[in-house]
């Protein structure tokens, strides 16, 4: 145990020392981990009584005691500081210390916020912080074309449904037609904002730059600093040491064919147990990212600024570096590899039994992906999948009876396909389709379904912090909104009740086959929460399950990597635990990942609009078949049969009359004729302009359940068909906020 020193000798020292930061007092000291936090507190009564001498420069002059700063990185304990936006003292600016407390919100690197201030004789900071509320997400950016003019130049944005623009005088070197970052300066008293070019970023249109303007434009980290890549080169393979041998399991991956990452491996045998006849013995292994990614690490902080990996068609934005994502952490065939594995006995009904968590050593024995773990399940073998076909015989066993046990605990089953968008080498589309589901995937995801249970339950039997992933039951206004299109589409979903799964699950099995069914899983879908990470249990939903944690997927899920620090610590693994820091600003960590969450999804949801617009761009005058999937006073949207991209039709583009909205039955209706627009109505529309540059479609309505809309002559209104893409672009992101799936 470490022994912290006196306060006399600390006062003494620190006299001795006066430059001297906590992290030097540390080290003085040998003072480590929990100890760490009670060095704090010894400083901070030091501070109190008025002993601590100045360990830096002093500034020449005083900040009020609200003020607004801006928040720089942590430092390498984790700390967070921050520093004046306006500094008009002499010298340097005063170093401030923001003290977090439970509720604060989550910051981050460039975060502004309003906070009250109190002077202090900090070894290393000369204010102390207390949040009053968070003001942005730092300096503004806009991302734009350049276009060049004679003074000059101006900014065309690319935001969607956005009509301003920025002049430039500083263009930094820009060509016309360049995507550019710039930042806005200071506004006159007329005209428009003017701006300066701080970034140029190449050609907008380049098949490359669609995801690249999403990165840009959603704030995704997409190049790691020079001391992260620096102590992941460092990393080299793990020796077996104490860790469990499981080389001689036949555990394997089983993943989409362009799968850039293996987090998990599986491997499955009948129960040879008399009292479990007809069991199975599972095994799920996940690769030991703690073991590389040690809390307070260069790595470590950079991951949980990340908080998850982002996938787009053409690249991946990785939460750490390759040679960990892609090499040393993941689970090759053929090579030895750190694991966090658990080995659960399942009964012939699909019940849990027991389960047990090791650290060990595996070696996969293939990389299948899924469509070849069908295929062997319906006899067809290739020349992987022959030797396996008993291994992989046994996984589909198991997942049977695992389907039979949630056929009981019936989860939301909603019935949404996933769009594929395959690209050419060149980054253009050259097809869009939707995956198809076997059940190789449903075997996957219910053995990490079970996995991450497992997690949950022995963290909190052994009374661990931990990070859960919570989806909350929807709310009545939801609910209700629902309960009425059920109602008016013919069916029932039961009211006066605590609503569960099984439920919802009634209604969508009524609307199976009907031609209100996209329409009842949308709708459903809608009502939904969405889920997110935090320290407490609420359970979760959609899944049915009491508590849940993702243990699974540590190479791209920061919280994954809590959980599993969290299972190294109360099994006494060494090395890699949950460290003090971790549990103290675990609150902090969830609100932090589950924005990155959110903000990867609405990243990787923007590329997709911007490569179907391009796609669709060459069929501008093609008639398609959809079906109205949200309704606005503006316009309805349209979702396309033949691709799933998302298209407005602009309220004038409707027919010649005025039409009112009633957002309560999502109906827009002809105060003239009676025509009714609804959703979930099936339409025939012409695509009138498609924009890749915003990822919008602008449609015309054709016809709706076979009848036209009424109009008296060819007129469309103002603004034409570009500005209505633009617009198109705006709106259907906002719809698509609503209908988005929920993830779990």
């Amino acid at each position: 145990m470490t022994q912290l020193p006196s306060l006399r000798e600390l006062r003494d020292w620190l006299a001795e020392n006066p430059a001297a930061t906590k992290r030097d007092i540390a080290r003085a000291f040998g003072i480590k981990g929990g100890a760490r936090i009670d060095l704090k507190a010894m400083l901070r009564e030091l501070q109190a009584e008025g002993t601590l001498p100045r360990h830096r420069p002093r500034a020449g002059g005083k900040l009020p005691p609200v003020t607004v700063l801006e928040v720089l990185a942590p430092d390498s304990e984790g700390d967070l500081f921050a520093r004046p936006v306006e500094w008009r003292g002499e010298g340097i600016a005063p170093r401030v210390h923001i003290s977090t407390q439970p509720g604060d919100p989550a910051l981050g690197e460039g975060d502004r916020v309003l906070a009250k201030l109190a002077p202090v004789r900090g070894p290393d900071y000369d204010y102390l912080a207390r949040i009053i509320r968070k003001l942005g997400e730092g300096p503004q950016r806009i991302l734009g074309v350049f276009r060049r003019e004679a003074q000059g130049g101006r900014i065309v944005p690319i935001d969607k449904g956005s009509d301003r623009f920025w002049l430039v005088s500083d263009t930094g070197g820009a060509e016309d037609g360049e995507l550019v970052h710039a930042e806005p300066q200071s506004k006159g008293r007329f005209g428009p904002v003017r701006a300066r070019v701080v970034e140029r970023l190449g050609d907008p249109g380049a098949p490359k730059a669609v995801s690249l303007i999403a990165i840009h434009q959603h704030g995704i980290r997409d190049s790691f600093p020079e001391a992260v890549l620096a102590e992941a080169d460092r990393a080299e393979a793990l020796p077996l040491g104490t860790r469990r041998d499981l080389r001689d399991l036949p555990l394997m991956t089983i993943d989409p064919w362009d799968a850039r990452d293996h987090d998990d491996a599986i491997c499955a045998a009948p129960d040879t147990d008399e009292e479990n006849p007809g069991g199975h013995i599972l095994w799920v292994a996940i690769a030991d990212v703690a073991a590389y990614v040690l809390p307070g690490s260069e790595l470590d902080r950079e991951a949980r600024r990340r908080g998850n990996s982002t996938y787009f068609p053409d690249r991946v934005v990785p939460m750490l570096p390759d040679i960990l994502s892609g090499d040393l952490c993941s689970l090759h065939e053929g090579v030895d590899r750190p694991c966090i594995a658990l080995r659960m006995v399942i009964s012939a009904d699909g019940t849990k039994r027991d389960h047990a968590f090791c650290r060990a050593m595996m070696r996969s024995v293939a990389s299948l992906t899924y469509e070849q773990a069908q295929a062997t399940d319906e006899g067809r073998h290739d020349d992987v999948t022959e030797p396996l076909a008993s291994g992989l015989a046994a996984l589909f066993g198991a997942y049977r009876a695992l389907r039979t046990a949630r056929a009981r605990r019936q989860p939301l089953e909603l019935d949404l396909p996933e769009r594929q968008i395959v690209l050419s080498e060149e980054g253009r589309v050259t097809s869009v389709a939707f995956k198809e589901r076997f059940d190789a995937h449903r075997l996957v995801e219910e053995c990490m379904v079970l996995a991450n249970v497992a997690a949950a339950e022995t963290l909190r039997e052994k009374g661990s912090a931990l990070l859960y992933r919570v989806h909350e039951e929807p709310g009545p206004e939801k609910l209700e909104a629902l309960r009425e299109l059920a109602r008016e589409s013919g069916f029932v979903l039961a009211k006066g009740q605590v609503l569960q799964t099984r439920h919802f699950n009634q209604l969508l099995a009524q609307a199976q086959g009907t031609e209100f069914d996209e329409l009842i899983n949308m709708a459903t879908l809608r009502s939904m929460t969405q889920a997110y990470y935090a320290p407490q249990n609420f359970g979760h939903f959609g899944l049915a399950l009491r508590e849940y944690a993702h243990f699974t997927s540590p190479i791209r899920r920061y919280a994954d990597l809590i959980v599993h620090r969290a299972l190294i610590s109360v099994h006494g693994w060494g090395e890699g635990g949950l460290g003090p820091w971790d549990i103290e600003h675990l609150e902090e960590t969830a609100k932090l990942i589950s924005e990155a969450e959110r903000r990867s999804m609405a990243a990787e949801r923007d590329t997709a609009d911007r490569y179907l617009a391009a796609y669709l761009a060459e069929r501008v005058g093609a008639e398609f078949e959809g079906r109205v999937s949200g309704v606005a006073r503006f316009g309805v949207f349209v979702k396309l049969d033949e691709t799933g991209a998302d298209g407005l039709v602009p309220i004038r583009a409707l027919g010649d009359e005025y039409f009112r909205h009633d957002a309560e039955a999502q109906v827009l209706e002809g105060t003239r004729t009676g025509f009714r627009i609804g959703l979930g109505q099936r339409v025939r529309v012409k695509l009138a302009e498609a924009e890749p540059v915003t990822g919008g479609l602008a449609l015309e309505l054709l016809e709706v359940e076979g009848e036209a809309p009424h109009r008296t002559g060819a007129g469309r209104g103002k603004g034409g068909p570009r500005r209505a893409a633009s617009r198109a672009g705006h709106a259907s992101a906002k719809g698509r906020k609503k209908l988005k799936r929920k993830r779990g």
